[in-house]
């Protein structure tokens, strides 16, 4: 299954223990993890903000998402009904990428439910629904 793992999901995932870790470690072992330039970017402002991480550990980071994932390299913004315009160009990478699912914890993305054939859940139901297969 393909797999795009919002910016939430994944500064929690690298900076935290806890459920977004299982499922980030989860989707490299088992699925196809599907990235964009624009999540890392995004990422990296939330490691250096919100975590304090060093930067030379988010160099590496960004290095190892580049090297073990499905690229999109180019994200032609969609026209989809939420308010956030980063997000708009985050869900048309995940959609260009071909994701199967976009995990992610914002509430706004989670009422979509599902765009074009992808479904839009939280890390927790992503979690019962891998663990369920």
């Amino acid at each position: 299954m393909k797999v795009f793992l919002d910016t939430n999901v994944l500064a929690s995932a690298l900076a935290t223990r806890g459920l977004c870790e299982d499922v980030l470690r989860e989707t490299l072992l088992f699925h196809e993890l599907v990235i964009a330039s624009p999540i890392l970017k995004e990422l990296e402002k939330v490691l250096i903000k919100k975590f304090k991480v060093p930067e030379s550990i988010i160099k590496e980071v960004i290095l190892f998402l580049k090297e073990g994932t499905i690229m999109v390299k180019i994200c032609k913004k969609r026209l989809i009904p939420i308010k956030d315009k980063d997000d708009i160009l985050i869900l048309s990478c995940a959609l260009e990428g071909k994701a199967d699912v976009f995990v992610t914890g914002d509430r706004e993305l989670l009422n979509l439910k599902k765009i074009d054939g992808m479904q839009i859940i939280s890390p927790r139901d992503f979690w019962t629904m891998i663990k369920k297969s």
